[in-house]
């Protein structure tokens, strides 16, 4: 018989985080405009979630930041992951990604034809998934609310609230 699910360890991730587990975990956190990644290989049960906040690390900073800084970014965070994984020895055909959030919670001044923080994340995330060969096998992207979503890393499952 299986550990209870109040067994697991449980982690939250903060905005601008990124947490790998080997052992099964429950990760939550909140989304708006940042996107969620969850990076899964279920055959050997290790599963992540990152939350960046912003599409793409400024090229001209990138040399005085941190890794705690540079997780803000989507780019950056979504190509660490993947290499994290590379280093786990798990092949990229074996990587499940589900993606979350990107909405347009932030107000919008009328009119403006610039694209919201939220667009920009999505964006970012699709095309650095793609560049990197990374299969999204879930998403649920954009909208005008923010999700809560809880991750069990054990099973893959992911539970999503939208919020109002």
């Amino acid at each position: 018989m299986g550990e209870p699910d109040n067994a697991l360890a449980e982690v939250y991730v903060q905005p601008g985080e990124a947490h790998l587990a080997t052992q099964p975990t429950i990760f939550r956190t909140v989304l708006g405009s940042c996107v969620g990644v969850i990076f899964l290989a279920p055959p050997r049960g290790i599963g992540a979630l990152c939350h960046p906040m912003l599409p793409e690390l400024p090229k001209k900073q990138a040399r005085q930041m941190n890794w705690e800084q540079a997780c803000r970014y989507v780019d950056f965070t979504i190509r660490d992951m993947a290499r994290r994984f590379d280093e786990l020895g798990v092949p990229r055909s074996e990587v499940q990604i589900k993606l979350f959030g990107g909405g347009d919670v932030l107000m919008v001044t009328e009119g403006s034809n610039r694209p919201t923080v939220g667009k920009l994340n999505c964006e970012a995330a699709l095309r650095v998934l793609e560049e990197e060969d990374l299969n999204v096998v879930a998403s649920s992207l954009g909208g005008t609310s923010g999700l809560r979503i809880q991750l069990h890393t054990g099973t893959g499952e992911v539970l999503l609230y939208r919020l109002h």
